[in-house]
Protein backbone atom coordinates (compact mmCIF):
# COMPACT_ATOMS: atom_id res chain seq x y z
CA UNK A 1 0.00 0.00 0.00
CA UNK A 2 3.06 2.45 0.80
CA UNK A 3 4.13 2.15 -2.38
CA UNK A 4 0.90 2.76 -4.17
CA UNK A 5 0.40 5.72 -2.55
CA UNK A 6 3.60 6.58 -3.42
CA UNK A 7 3.41 5.94 -6.85
CA UNK A 8 -0.18 7.41 -7.11
CA UNK A 9 1.17 10.77 -5.25
CA UNK A 10 4.10 10.66 -8.34
CA UNK A 11 1.14 10.15 -11.02
CA UNK A 12 -0.78 12.82 -9.72
CA UNK A 13 0.29 15.71 -11.58
CA UNK A 14 0.51 14.06 -14.85
CA UNK A 15 -3.74 12.53 -14.03
CA UNK A 16 -4.37 16.00 -13.20
CA UNK A 17 -3.76 17.32 -16.55
CA UNK A 18 -4.89 14.60 -18.17
CA UNK A 19 -7.89 14.47 -17.00
CA UNK A 20 -8.44 18.53 -17.70
CA UNK A 21 -7.00 18.41 -20.93
CA UNK A 22 -8.02 15.06 -22.25
CA UNK A 23 -11.25 13.67 -20.37
CA UNK A 24 -12.62 16.04 -19.81
CA UNK A 25 -13.23 17.67 -23.19
CA UNK A 26 -13.83 14.69 -24.73
CA UNK A 27 -17.07 14.90 -21.91
CA UNK A 28 -17.62 18.08 -22.38
CA UNK A 29 -18.05 17.33 -26.13
CA UNK A 30 -20.27 14.07 -25.74
CA UNK A 31 -22.71 16.26 -23.40
CA UNK A 32 -22.77 19.47 -26.00
CA UNK A 33 -23.87 16.84 -29.07
CA UNK A 34 -26.74 15.67 -26.46
CA UNK A 35 -27.71 18.87 -25.50
CA UNK A 36 -31.40 20.15 -26.96
CA UNK A 37 -33.54 23.43 -25.99
CA UNK A 38 -35.67 21.33 -24.18
CA UNK A 39 -32.92 18.88 -22.65
CA UNK A 40 -30.82 16.14 -23.74
CA UNK A 41 -31.72 14.02 -26.82
CA UNK A 42 -30.28 12.59 -30.09
CA UNK A 43 -31.76 16.03 -32.33
CA UNK A 44 -28.43 17.22 -33.67
CA UNK A 45 -27.57 13.55 -34.64
CA UNK A 46 -30.64 13.30 -36.86
CA UNK A 47 -29.72 16.86 -38.09
CA UNK A 48 -26.27 15.63 -38.82
CA UNK A 49 -27.09 12.52 -40.72
CA UNK A 50 -29.69 14.54 -42.69
CA UNK A 51 -27.11 17.19 -43.74
CA UNK A 52 -26.10 16.35 -47.18
CA UNK A 53 -22.60 18.45 -47.08
CA UNK A 54 -21.72 16.25 -43.83
CA UNK A 55 -22.13 13.12 -46.14
CA UNK A 56 -20.45 15.01 -48.68
CA UNK A 57 -17.53 15.81 -46.13
CA UNK A 58 -17.39 12.32 -44.92
CA UNK A 59 -17.21 10.83 -48.86
CA UNK A 60 -14.07 13.18 -49.34
CA UNK A 61 -12.51 12.41 -46.17
CA UNK A 62 -12.65 8.60 -47.65
CA UNK A 63 -11.08 9.32 -51.08
CA UNK A 64 -8.28 11.31 -49.27
CA UNK A 65 -7.78 8.39 -46.55
CA UNK A 66 -7.67 5.77 -49.16
CA UNK A 67 -5.89 8.36 -51.67
CA UNK A 68 -3.13 9.55 -48.87
CA UNK A 69 -2.49 6.45 -46.73
CA UNK A 70 -2.02 3.85 -49.49
CA UNK A 71 0.56 5.77 -51.66
CA UNK A 72 2.04 7.30 -48.78
CA UNK A 73 3.24 3.76 -46.96
CA UNK A 74 4.03 2.06 -49.88
CA UNK A 75 6.16 5.10 -50.66
CA UNK A 76 7.74 5.21 -47.42
CA UNK A 77 8.60 1.79 -47.30
CA UNK A 78 9.75 1.84 -50.64
CA UNK A 79 12.41 4.63 -50.10
CA UNK A 80 13.01 3.00 -46.84
CA UNK A 81 13.98 -0.25 -48.12
CA UNK A 82 15.80 1.80 -50.99
CA UNK A 83 17.87 3.62 -48.14
CA UNK A 84 18.84 0.40 -46.30
CA UNK A 85 20.38 -1.27 -49.16
CA UNK A 86 22.18 1.82 -50.71
CA UNK A 87 24.14 3.05 -48.06
CA UNK A 88 26.38 5.35 -49.93
CA UNK A 89 23.74 7.65 -50.93
CA UNK A 90 21.43 7.08 -47.19
CA UNK A 91 22.30 10.87 -45.73
CA UNK A 92 21.82 12.51 -49.17
CA UNK A 93 18.58 10.72 -49.74
CA UNK A 94 16.97 10.83 -46.30
CA UNK A 95 18.03 14.77 -45.92
CA UNK A 96 15.92 15.36 -49.10
CA UNK A 97 12.91 12.95 -48.08
CA UNK A 98 12.96 14.12 -44.62
CA UNK A 99 13.06 17.80 -45.71
CA UNK A 100 9.13 18.25 -45.92
CA UNK A 101 9.02 17.87 -41.94
CA UNK A 102 10.66 21.27 -41.71
CA UNK A 103 8.25 23.24 -43.39
CA UNK A 104 4.64 23.61 -41.47
CA UNK A 105 1.62 22.51 -43.07
CA UNK A 106 0.31 26.02 -43.43
CA UNK A 107 3.58 27.09 -45.20
CA UNK A 108 3.56 24.17 -47.54
CA UNK A 109 0.06 25.13 -48.51
CA UNK A 110 1.16 28.59 -49.49
CA UNK A 111 3.87 27.57 -51.49
CA UNK A 112 1.86 24.97 -53.16
CA UNK A 113 -0.72 27.58 -53.72
CA UNK A 114 2.10 29.57 -55.72
CA UNK A 115 3.25 26.29 -57.74
CA UNK A 116 0.03 25.24 -58.40
CA UNK A 117 -1.06 28.69 -60.49
CA UNK A 118 -3.21 28.09 -63.56
CA UNK A 119 -0.78 29.36 -66.79
CA UNK A 120 2.40 30.76 -63.93
CA UNK A 121 3.00 28.11 -61.26
CA UNK A 122 5.87 25.85 -61.83
CA UNK A 123 3.95 22.59 -62.39
CA UNK A 124 1.58 24.57 -65.63
CA UNK A 125 5.54 26.09 -66.49
CA UNK A 126 6.20 22.15 -66.97
CA UNK A 127 3.62 20.86 -68.50
CA UNK A 128 3.12 23.88 -71.26
CA UNK A 129 5.60 21.99 -73.37
CA UNK A 130 2.98 19.12 -73.34
CA UNK A 131 -0.05 20.87 -74.48
CA UNK A 132 -1.55 21.25 -70.67
CA UNK A 133 -0.07 24.59 -69.39
CA UNK A 134 -3.34 26.10 -68.16
CA UNK A 135 -4.70 23.74 -65.49
CA UNK A 136 -6.81 24.99 -62.61
CA UNK A 137 -5.53 22.57 -60.04
CA UNK A 138 -7.45 24.08 -57.25
CA UNK A 139 -10.45 25.54 -58.68
CA UNK A 140 -11.89 22.35 -60.88
CA UNK A 141 -14.01 20.50 -58.77
CA UNK A 142 -12.19 17.53 -60.71
CA UNK A 143 -8.27 18.17 -59.71
CA UNK A 144 -8.89 19.78 -56.47
CA UNK A 145 -9.01 16.78 -53.81
CA UNK A 146 -6.47 14.90 -56.09
CA UNK A 147 -4.49 18.16 -55.85
CA UNK A 148 -4.78 18.59 -51.57
CA UNK A 149 -4.00 14.39 -51.63
CA UNK A 150 -0.48 14.65 -53.78
CA UNK A 151 0.69 17.74 -51.78
CA UNK A 152 0.06 16.05 -48.23
CA UNK A 153 1.55 12.29 -49.85
CA UNK A 154 4.56 14.77 -50.38
CA UNK A 155 4.38 15.80 -46.59
CA UNK A 156 4.31 12.52 -44.76
CA UNK A 157 6.01 10.04 -46.61
CA UNK A 158 9.42 11.28 -44.87
CA UNK A 159 7.96 10.77 -41.80
CA UNK A 160 6.57 7.44 -41.95
CA UNK A 161 9.60 6.36 -43.70
CA UNK A 162 11.44 7.58 -40.47
CA UNK A 163 9.77 4.92 -38.91
CA UNK A 164 9.96 2.27 -41.35
CA UNK A 165 13.70 2.80 -41.14
CA UNK A 166 13.33 2.21 -37.38
CA UNK A 167 11.68 -0.93 -37.94
CA UNK A 168 13.95 -2.14 -40.24
CA UNK A 169 16.91 -1.69 -38.24
CA UNK A 170 15.34 -3.61 -35.46
CA UNK A 171 15.14 -6.87 -37.89
CA UNK A 172 18.75 -9.05 -37.04
CA UNK A 173 21.16 -9.20 -39.96
CA UNK A 174 21.43 -12.41 -39.27
CA UNK A 175 18.02 -13.46 -40.28
CA UNK A 176 18.71 -11.90 -43.58
CA UNK A 177 22.08 -13.77 -44.00
CA UNK A 178 20.60 -17.51 -43.06
CA UNK A 179 17.69 -16.30 -45.96
CA UNK A 180 20.24 -15.75 -48.30
CA UNK A 181 22.40 -19.31 -47.39
CA UNK A 182 19.65 -20.85 -47.94
CA UNK A 183 19.16 -19.47 -51.10
CA UNK A 184 16.12 -17.41 -50.71
CA UNK A 185 15.89 -14.42 -53.14
CA UNK A 186 15.31 -10.48 -52.24
CA UNK A 187 11.57 -10.71 -52.74
CA UNK A 188 11.47 -14.19 -50.32
CA UNK A 189 13.64 -12.32 -48.27
CA UNK A 190 10.96 -9.18 -47.69
CA UNK A 191 8.15 -11.54 -48.06
CA UNK A 192 9.32 -14.09 -45.62
CA UNK A 193 11.32 -12.03 -42.85
CA UNK A 194 11.41 -8.96 -43.33
CA UNK A 195 7.78 -8.20 -43.83
CA UNK A 196 6.39 -10.09 -41.05
CA UNK A 197 8.75 -8.44 -38.27
CA UNK A 198 7.93 -5.45 -39.35
CA UNK A 199 4.04 -5.70 -39.30
CA UNK A 200 4.57 -3.99 -35.57
CA UNK A 201 6.06 -0.91 -37.47
CA UNK A 202 3.52 -1.22 -39.73
CA UNK A 203 0.41 -1.25 -37.01
CA UNK A 204 1.98 2.05 -35.76
CA UNK A 205 2.23 3.87 -38.81
CA UNK A 206 -0.93 3.11 -39.82
CA UNK A 207 -2.70 4.61 -36.74
CA UNK A 208 -0.55 8.04 -37.06
CA UNK A 209 -1.53 8.10 -40.45
CA UNK A 210 -5.08 7.39 -39.77
CA UNK A 211 -4.92 10.23 -37.36
CA UNK A 212 -3.20 12.76 -39.82
CA UNK A 213 -5.89 12.09 -42.15
CA UNK A 214 -9.01 13.38 -39.24
CA UNK A 215 -6.71 16.03 -37.72
CA UNK A 216 -4.44 17.58 -41.02
CA UNK A 217 -6.83 20.61 -42.37
CA UNK A 218 -4.56 23.55 -42.29
CA UNK A 219 -3.34 22.67 -45.78
CA UNK A 220 -7.46 22.59 -46.75
CA UNK A 221 -8.35 25.76 -44.59
CA UNK A 222 -5.36 27.95 -46.50
CA UNK A 223 -5.72 26.12 -50.01
CA UNK A 224 -9.07 25.55 -51.00
CA UNK A 225 -11.45 26.64 -47.68
CA UNK A 226 -13.23 23.02 -48.35
CA UNK A 227 -14.20 24.69 -52.22
CA UNK A 228 -14.90 24.05 -54.69
CA UNK A 229 -18.11 22.87 -54.67
CA UNK A 230 -17.31 21.19 -51.47
CA UNK A 231 -14.98 18.88 -53.18
CA UNK A 232 -12.23 19.36 -50.93
CA UNK A 233 -14.29 19.56 -47.95
CA UNK A 234 -13.44 17.55 -44.73
CA UNK A 235 -14.98 16.40 -41.66
CA UNK A 236 -12.62 18.35 -39.51
CA UNK A 237 -13.53 21.50 -41.86
CA UNK A 238 -17.26 20.84 -41.46
CA UNK A 239 -17.04 20.94 -37.62
CA UNK A 240 -15.15 23.92 -38.45
CA UNK A 241 -17.46 25.62 -40.41
CA UNK A 242 -20.48 24.47 -37.98
CA UNK A 243 -18.70 25.56 -34.78
CA UNK A 244 -16.98 29.01 -35.94
CA UNK A 245 -19.23 30.08 -39.23
CA UNK A 246 -22.61 28.85 -38.34
CA UNK A 247 -22.28 29.06 -34.67
CA UNK A 248 -23.90 25.85 -34.59
CA UNK A 249 -22.02 23.93 -31.68
CA UNK A 250 -24.74 21.10 -30.92
CA UNK A 251 -24.19 19.77 -34.77
CA UNK A 252 -20.15 20.37 -34.30
CA UNK A 253 -20.08 18.44 -31.20
CA UNK A 254 -21.95 15.56 -32.56
CA UNK A 255 -20.16 15.66 -35.64
CA UNK A 256 -16.66 15.53 -33.64
CA UNK A 257 -18.39 12.58 -31.68
CA UNK A 258 -19.14 10.22 -34.47
CA UNK A 259 -15.76 11.33 -36.47
CA UNK A 260 -14.09 9.57 -33.13
CA UNK A 261 -16.21 7.04 -32.56
CA UNK A 262 -15.42 6.11 -36.25
CA UNK A 263 -11.04 6.75 -36.25
CA UNK A 264 -11.50 4.58 -33.20
CA UNK A 265 -13.86 2.02 -34.54
CA UNK A 266 -11.11 1.51 -37.86
CA UNK A 267 -8.23 1.84 -35.47
CA UNK A 268 -9.03 -1.05 -33.25
CA UNK A 269 -10.11 -3.52 -36.43
CA UNK A 270 -6.99 -2.32 -38.03
CA UNK A 271 -4.82 -3.72 -35.37
CA UNK A 272 -6.51 -6.65 -34.51
CA UNK A 273 -6.25 -7.48 -38.84
CA UNK A 274 -2.56 -6.64 -38.47
CA UNK A 275 -1.81 -8.87 -35.46
CA UNK A 276 -3.28 -11.97 -36.47
CA UNK A 277 0.11 -12.13 -38.80
CA UNK A 278 1.92 -10.24 -36.54
CA UNK A 279 5.91 -11.39 -35.47
CA UNK A 280 7.81 -9.89 -32.54
CA UNK A 281 11.69 -10.60 -32.59
CA UNK A 282 12.24 -11.60 -28.62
Amino acid sequence: MRQTRTALLLLAPSLVFLLLFTYWPILQVAARSLTQRSGFGLDNYRRLFADPHFTTAALNNLVYAVGTIVPSLILALGFALALQEQRWMHTVLRTILVFPLLIPLVAAAALFIFILLPGEGLIDHWLAPLGLGDTNWLGDPTLALGAIIGITIWKNVGYYMLFFLAGLAGIPADLHEAATLEGASAAQRFFHVTWPLLQPTLAFVLIIALLNVITQVDHIVVMTQGGPSDTTNVLLYYIYQQAEQNNDAGLAASATVVSVAVLLAISVTSLRALERGMHYES
